[in-house]
């Protein structure tokens, strides 16, 4: 079998790279794409802002405070969508095997390339000169056999890096990986691994198949793959829709039960609409609420049937906000998502509602 070459590009502080860009004043300076006002959160940080310690998802007012003079840039997202598009036209002259992953970062399988060049790196160097030279930003590649090393590799060197992880490599590198960094393990995995004794990619290795599936569930076979270098997933240029969802922020913490069931009205009218526009399909609801210390909670029910009225949906939405304690828990955010597409039930379960069908 062939081996795979495969290339994840990441733009460097994207959305707060092309205000600096195009506010030539503030380059050089800390900055972040979000609305300086109370509640507002950071969607971008500039890597001078994160010098202070700010970081995607922050609150506003904390990153006010921790970088008093820091620059506060709205967000323009069909600018920067416009400029993803831009991105993806170059990497098209290289493959059509082409995996957006969000509007600043995609894999690119160029195992078999349109311009017949044989070294991956040299695709992913041409690919960052490119973006340079032509949109005046910077971007981070990593190249590897497989996407979890590729991710990993562009990550390594930022900003403004190039990594490639060979095969004969791959090993030591995992090896020396320290958990945190490892492709879907975020803080509360990372915490739970720590308090098994694994804080690298060699303790993890020693930990059993059947160990790491027992306390991490589908995950631990991913994670044991993992950490031998093994990823079969391929670069899938058409990505089918999982789910459709919407959520709100509140100009003021909701406290109020009347309060709170009217705003859940309003988030289930959008997701019916979006619903309707995008004509997905999908039987399970799940409910997110985040409150003012910014910890959130989720619970999701499935149906016997796809969930495409609001008929349906809102009177799920309310069960499911019973089984959430908001009790003296002002209510920040509240969001509402469908997913698990009807024609992906387990056959199982096709078997368990087939007489509903008759």
């Amino acid at each position: 079998m062939m081996e795979r070459k495969i290339i994840h590009i990441d733009m460097d502080a994207f959305y707060a790279s092309v205000e600096q860009r195009d506010h030539p004043e503030w380059q050089g300076k800390p900055l972040v794409v979000g609305r300086k006002e109370e509640r507002g959160v950071v969607a971008a940080a500039s890597y001078e802002a994160r010098k202070y310690g700010i970081r995607s998802a922050m609150s506003s007012l904390k990153a006010s405070q921790l970088c008093p003079d820091l620059i506060f840039a709205p967000g323009r997202m069909a600018v920067y969508k416009g400029i993803s598009a831009q991105i993806h036209e170059i990497f098209h002259e290289y493959t059509d095997l082409i995996e957006p992953i969000s509007l600043d970062e995609a894999f690119l399988d160029v195992t078999e390339n349109k311009k017949g060049i044989e070294l991956a790196v040299d695709i992913a160097k041409e690919i960052k000169q490119r973006i340079r030279e032509e949109l005046d930003l910077v971007a981070s590649a990593g190249v590897s056999y497989n996407k979890f090393l590729a991710k990993i590799a562009s990550d390594y060197r930022k900003p403004d890096g190039i990594c490639t992880i060979h095969p004969s490599q791959a090993q030591e590198f995992i090896d020396k990986l320290s958990i945190e960094s490892f492709w879907g393990i975020g803080k509360v995995t990372a915490k739970k691994m720590h308090s098994l004794g694994i804080y690298n990619g060699i303790q993890l290795r020693a930990s059993s198949a059947s160990f790491l599936t027992h306390e991490f569930g589908k995950a631990g076979m991913l994670y044991y793959n993992f950490a031998r270098g093994i990823d079969l997933r391929p670069v899938e240029s058409e990505r089918e829709r999982k789910s459709v969802g919407c959520e709100t922020t509140f100009d003021q913490d909701l406290t109020i039960q009347s309060s709170i069931i009217i705003e859940l009205y309003h988030v289930a009218k959008e997701l019916i609409s979006r619903l309707e526009k995008s004509g997905f399909k999908g039987y399970t609801l799940t409910l997110k609420i985040k409150f003012n210390d910014f910890t959130q909670k989720t619970r999701s029910i499935s149906e016997d049937h796809s969930l495409t009225t609001l008929k349906e949906i809102l009177p799920l939405a309310k069960e499911l906000l019973k089984e959430v304690d908001i009790t003296n828990h002002p209510i920040r955010l509240i969001g509402l998502s469908v997913s698990n597409p009807w024609e992906e039930l387990p056959p199982q379960r096709y078997k368990q509602l087939s007489f509903k069908f008759k």
